[in-house]
This record gives structure tokens, sequence and C-alpha cells, in this order.
């Protein structure tokens, strides 16, 4: 079991997401321009359920990342409370969750020299903001730039727990050194943080199981090497929407990070943690033609409503860039979008049906994060019928 507070309202807030205006309310799929981005409410619900209930019953809080919905009504609706915790990947997103009343962020990404003045700001505002670096130049920079400002900062150290992208070993003697550093400067050290990023790269749920165990072995190595070295590390932070569902035993860290799992794609479907029936997100698009041998549909939406996310390799043929659904969002076996240009995409597939122009299909998407960032907002949909939009968060 964690040591984290326990995630005592499984699911906190069962609200609809928005309330529509009359105009709103007479709004059929049929009258809304394409491509357009529709997120699904009870499939929503059901996936920030499903994590929440997990992770509860295994005594560990959940920081869920708010880079893929990017919007306070969702946020409220993950969180623990209105105030957090909260995760973000950018400060334009720490700024507008903010301004919606969350109070308690982690930005984790590794800090650049010339975001801490926005960093210090929203210190100054009340805002409980940890900042993420793995280095000592970038420690010193921070140092000196608290000084300059007579502020006090709060400081995770980024750990490396699968060599994927950025941290330091968690046996790295490096780590003390610069929690010495941070501390000797008059700032926090609040703990270590690490992120299995490799588990996208993993075919079997029992490779990204171990990875799990891995991934909260190497962070309570680091805790435990920075406690021996005399800092309290009252934070040991892991995750990835993966591990979070695969991993079993959290014993020792405090909370999980993950992000995707309020919508799910095709990735996560590809790597066991969901069904492509269990996404929220898809795109709604319109056919504009076929090509001249009828092998293939040309659509509205291309790589600039989709992204040109890939995917998992060896999914690659079965999903192409995105599962088509008929305009209802239920899937059509054997298609998919299996080219883009900018804003055009080629559906095709074994025995690709000659709708004509003017059908409305939708896309599942291979990344949602990827996806859903091509747009400024959501249609919400609840029992299939338009019930509201959602705006989202643009912007570093």
């Amino acid at each position: 079991m964690g040591t984290g507070p326990a995630a005592g309202n499984v699911h906190r807030h069962h609200t609809s997401l928005t309330v529509p205006d009359k105009e709103e309310q007479m709004t059929t799929l049929a009258a809304l321009t394409t491509p357009c981005l529709l997120l699904e409410d009870e499939k929503l619900q059901a996936n920030m359920d499903r994590l929440a209930r997990r992770l509860h019953e295994r005594g560990v809080s959940l920081r869920p990342h708010l880079k893929t919905c990017k919007n306070i009504e969702i946020a409220r609706r993950c969180m623990e409370s209105p105030s957090g915790p909260a995760t973000v990947s950018t400060l334009a997103e720490a700024e507008y969750f903010a301004a919606g009343g969350v109070h308690d962020i982690c930005y984790a990404v590794g800090i650049a020299p010339n975001k801490l003045e926005r960093v210090a700001e929203l210190r100054r505002r009340g805002i409980d903001l940890s900042v993420v670096l793995d280095n000592e130049e970038s420690a010193r920079l921070l140092v000196d730039f608290a000084r300059q400002r007579d502020c006090r900062l709060a400081v995770l150290l980024e750990i490396d727990c699968d060599g994927h992208r950025a941290g330091l070993r968690p046996d790295d003697p490096r780590l003390t050194a610069i929690a010495a550093l941070l501390r000797d400067g008059g700032q926090e050290v609040r703990g270590v943080l690490t992120h299995a990023g490799s588990a996208y790269d993993l075919p079997t749920t029992e490779a990204i199981a171990a990875l799990a165990v891995q991934e909260c072995a190497a962070a309570n190595t680091a805790a435990r090497l920075l406690r021996e070295a005399g800092f309290p590390c009252p934070v040991v932070s892991v995750g990835s929407t993966p591990t979070a569902f695969f991993g079993e035993d959290f014993s020792g860290i405090t909370e999980v990070r993950a992000g995707v799992y309020v919508f799910q794609d095709l990735v996560m479907a590809g790597l066991g943690v969901c069904r492509p029936e269990d996404l929220a997100l898809s795109v709604l698009t319109t056919v504009i033609g076929r090509q001249s041998d009828d092998s293939a549909l040309i659509i509205d939406a291309g790589w600039m409503a989709l992204s040109r996310d890939t995917g998992l390799p060896w999914k690659r043929e079965e999903f192409g860039y995105g599962l088509v659904c008929d305009e209802a969002g239920n899937l059509i076996p054997g298609l998919r979008v299996t080219e883009t240009n900018q804003e055009h995409g080629i559906v095709s597939g074994p025995s690709c049906p000659a709708l004509p122009a003017g059908s409305r299909l939708r896309i599942l998407p291979i990344h949602a994060c990827a996806t859903a960032a091509c747009f400024d907002s959501y249609t919400v949909l609840r029992e299939g019928r338009i019930s509201g939009r959602l705006e989202r968060c643009r912007g570093w």
C-alpha cells in the first residue's frame, strides 16, 4: 500500500460539464462545422472513476496530469478537491488552473531559467507551485534567481527510472549534492519525481507491470538516499497511465501522476489499458469525396485535426492515424485513416464503403493529448446529444 493520503472521495464530482444555452440545445451533430472535437461525458466519467477507484484501493493519492484535458471543469471532476492536487506541463496551464482555484500544482517539466519569474509570481499569489530539475546548473540558476527576488521555491528532483528521457539515476551521488545546493540556497527540497515513459514501448502488460515495480523502486531508492542524507523528502511521485493501471504495489509512494486516462486513446488500447470502445474523445469529420478508383474515402480531417502521431509501431497497420466510427460513434470494422495531409485524411480498409460526400464519420485518436491540442474547445455529448462546449487552455 502507498503512504500518501487516502484517495478518499473515489469519485468526487458527478455534475454535468456544461449547461448549454437555448441555441446550443438546438444544435445537432449534423449542424456542426467539421472537423470538430467531440467528448462523450459518460465515457469520460467512467474512465476517471476507474483509475480513481484503483488507486484508492491501493492507498495512494492521484495527482492528475491536466496537460491532457486542459480544462477547469474536467479538472475539478478528476482532482481530489477543487484546489488540487494537480500536475501540469506548461506554465500557461498552471496560470489557467490557478485562476480557476487550483492551488496545489506540480509543473512536471524541467524548469527553464526564463520561466522562473512566472513561477515566482504564481507563488507570490499563494499558489503552491513546485518545479522539477535534475542538474546542478539548473539548481544554481534557480538559487541565484531566488536570492535576487528574495523568494523561496519548492523543488522536486527528477529521477530516471528507465533511461527514457531525463533525470538522475536513483543512486547518483549528485542527487544529494544538488539537494544540498538547493537547501543551502534557502530553497525547499520537496522530494523526488519520476516518469516511466518507456511504458509506451512495451508490447505486453506483464512488461508494463514489471516496469511499474522498477519505477516505484527507483523513486523509493532516491527518497531513501535523500532521507539518509538529512532531507525529509515528503513527496515520492511516480506516474504514467500504463504503470498506474498495471502497477500493484505502491508502497512508499505518496502520489501517482497520470493524464491520458481521462480520455484514453488508441495507444492505451494497444497497450491493453482500455478498449477502443472506452475512448471518450473523437473527431467528427465529413466525407468530401472518394479516390478515383473508389478504394478510399477523402475526409476533411487531416493532420491539423488528428495530429500525425503514429502511436505504437506494432499497431501501425491496424490503427493507422485513427480508427473510424459512424456518426453515432460505432466502430466500422476494418476502416482506418491510412494517410493524412494538412487538411485531408484518407480512409481505407479491406471493404471501404462508398459513402457519399457529406456523410459524417468519427475518428478515434491515436494520441489523445496530441489530437486534442489541435482544437480550442470540446463539443460535449451526453446520451448522444450535445450538452455544451468546453474551452481548452492553449500555449506555454
